[in-house]
């Protein structure tokens, strides 16, 4: 016998969290497409900066924790980092039934209200508590960092307790994926991230690589500009970062252009003769963009680039930190077998309709195994 299948789940009966919404980078933009899907549903997060964020929420109710009132910013935030295991306790979520959480550290402990299903999109566990503590720890003074070590140690074992509320998780990648896995002893299901692919369109090709990246130490930039040196060929960098002095001073023969809008950014894409990717990305946004654009792709063979890039066909896949890899791939470039209109069709895999087609038909799935698991007595 057939079952009626369950109706979409209504936006008023929706919550959605993300950690805090301070820029829009790819996490937000993420989100930003989960807050389209459910237009009506309230919006909460730890920390909230409506000019930072381009007014993109400006449309939902919009509720932070009682951090909003330090004033905390984008440049200022870490400071806070103690006390966000206590504050997104704080949040204080209405009557609903789906908590989608957004999480790559803190949103995925808040605190479900009786009857709710969570179902967590979850970039990464918190990386400076599991995998890059001592990342982390290099990036304070000296005497700090034995009180970091303290507190990491206490955020690993509320996140760890945290993962246990959460009733589904969806990774973005495979590798993150493996991550959940690892670290919470969760399964997952991947639904990559959306890409605005319409935004980007092809070009005629130029002769100088590029970059897009935060310039930070993990993004390996150094890698691509040395590869680049040695292969003699142009590249560009758009982005800015802490690093950005160090590179600009050891490799004065690269262009940096700082940071670029949404049309310089499209622009530079489509004229770049192919973009580089030297960095582990859980999904890594840029190489679906640049392949939209109708570029090639030389990427470190790791990560999210191995389910975004086919490799010999809309780029090349490099050993992870290795110069004289990625300088061969760079060399090699003019003899991909390329064509851009097979690198678009790839990038549309990853579009915002696929995306939003993918997560409601989760929470559907998610939702209707909920409501069977109940008894009848519970069912409303």
């Amino acid at each position: 016998m057939n079952r009626t299948p369950s109706p979409p789940v209504p936006a008023e009966r929706v919550a959605l969290v993300h950690d805090y919404l301070l820029v829009m980078r790819g996490a937000e933009r993420t989100f930003a497409t989960m807050a389209d899907l459910y237009s009506s549903a309230p919006i909460f997060t730890l920390l909230y900066d409506e000019q930072g964020t381009d007014r993109r929420f400006a449309g939902h109710a919009i509720a932070t924790s009682p951090l909003q009132r330090l004033g905390a910013g984008q440049s200022s935030f870490r400071r806070l980092l103690a006390l966000y295991p206590w504050a997104v306790q704080r949040l204080r979520l209405p009557a609903c039934e789906v908590v989608l959480s957004s999480s790559s550290a803190f949103a995925h402990g808040v605190r479900a209200p009786p009857g709710a299903v969570h179902i967590c999109y979850c970039y990464t566990p918190f990386r400076y508590a599991w995998y890059e503590q001592e990342r982390a720890l290099r990036e304070v003074p000296a005497p700090l960092r034995a009180l970091l070590r303290h507190q990491l140690a206490r955020i690993r074992r509320w996140d760890l307790s945290a993962s246990t509320r959460v009733d589904d998780y969806i990774a973005i990648s495979e590798l993150s994926r493996e991550r959940i896995k690892r670290y919470y002893g969760r399964e997952s299901v991947v639904i990559h991230p959306p890409v605005e692919t319409e935004r980007f369109t092809p070009g005629e090709p130029g002769e100088r690589l590029l970059v897009v990246s935060e310039i930070v130490r993990h993004k390996r930039l150094d890698v691509a500009l040395e590869a680049a040196r040695r292969a003699r060929m142009g590249i560009s960098v758009v982005g800015s970062g802490p690093d950005l002095p160090a590179l600009r001073a050891a490799y004065p023969e690269a262009e940096f252009l700082g940071r670029a809008d949404d049309e310089m950014l499209a622009e530079l894409y489509r004229s770049a003769l192919a973009v580089v990717v030297p960095s582990v990305e859980e999904f890594g946004i840029v190489a679906v963009e640049a392949q939209a654009s109708g570029r090639p792709v030389i990427a470190a063979a790791v990560g999210g680039a191995t389910e975004t890039v086919i490799d010999g066909q809309t780029g090349r896949l490099a050993s992870p930190d290795d110069v004289e890899s990625f300088m061969r791939a760079m060399q090699s470039i003019d003899t991909l077998d390329f064509d851009p209109e097979q690198a678009r069709s790839n990038a549309e895999r990853f579009s915002v309709s696929a995306f939003k087609r993918r997560l409601s038909a989760h929470l559907e799935r998610v939702l209707e195994g909920a409501r069977g698991a109940r008894s009848p007595t519970d069912r409303v």
